[in-house]
């Protein structure tokens, strides 16, 4: 278990503490080192799972948690859940490479604060930062609407899609199967066991009426490329 608390002078004690929880140890240290540069901002503390993350939060006392998705142990989502139990006053900005479209507003059902994408400006990044700390939401304009227009349709996704049917865990494999991963490549990129995928991957063909595994895979890449191709529509729309 990775898990890090730095020390601080008095001056850095007045400034907004961050609590990083990334997987990768390269992104880690580049979070903690922007971070750091920042005159308002100061790390409290990086790990590298949410166990570590809960163990940190009684002495770090950070103002705002900054966690990707994918992490040792359990997923994000599973975290996030976590946290809003045991401390539903510190708020969650999620920094993840996953699809925004079909994550945000899980991560915001799950008790986030804001999700904000790898593949945007580290600007960006900063100013959800600070918007959360303010007390305010952090998503993209396109996400904040479809959002809003869910809420009063009283769906999250088209009905009968595939993301409207699969649990968190489930979406979440049924993408990496779309990738081409095998069951033993999704296991050790998820830390659980390849029964543990297996039974993934039978609940998900159950859900979605299909038989075989070669169904399953065809499927999940065919899903996987609409859902790069509406993404792609979106960003060339605006």
């Amino acid at each position: 278990m990775m898990a890090k608390m730095p020390k601080y002078s008095a001056e850095k004690l007045r400034k907004a503490r961050v609590l990083i929880v990334e997987d990768q140890p390269m992104m880690r240290e580049k979070l903690v080192e922007l971070i750091s540069s920042q005159s308002d901002l100061i790390c409290c503390g990086d790990t590298d799972n949410p166990g570590g993350a809960i163990n940190l939060i009684p002495s770090a006392k950070p103002n705002l948690v900054l966690t990707g998705l994918a992490l040792q142990e359990s997923h994000g989502l599973e975290f996030i859940k976590d946290l809003r139990m045991r401390y539903p006053r510190v708020p969650v900005l999620v920094f993840s490479m996953y699809d925004e479209s079909l994550y945000a507003e899980r991560v915001m059902r799950a008790g986030a604060n804001g999700f904000v994408s790898k593949h945007g400006a580290t600007d960006d990044l900063l100013c959800a930062i600070r918007r959360v700390l303010d007390g305010g939401i952090s998503l993209s304009e396109r996400v904040a609407a479809h959002a809003m227009q869910q809420f009063f349709a009283r769906s999250s996704f088209a009905p009968g899609s595939e993301a409207d049917q699969l649990s968190d865990r489930e979406l979440e494999i049924f993408e990496l199967i779309g990738q081409g991963r095998s069951s033993r490549q999704i296991a050790s990129a998820l830390h659980v066991s390849v029964k543990t995928i297996e039974t993934y991957r039978s609940r998900i063909k159950t859900k979605l009426n299909l038989e075989t595994a070669t169904e399953l895979a065809q499927h999940a890449s065919e899903f996987l490329q609409d859902a790069t191709s509406r993404r792609g529509r979106k960003r060339h729309a605006t």
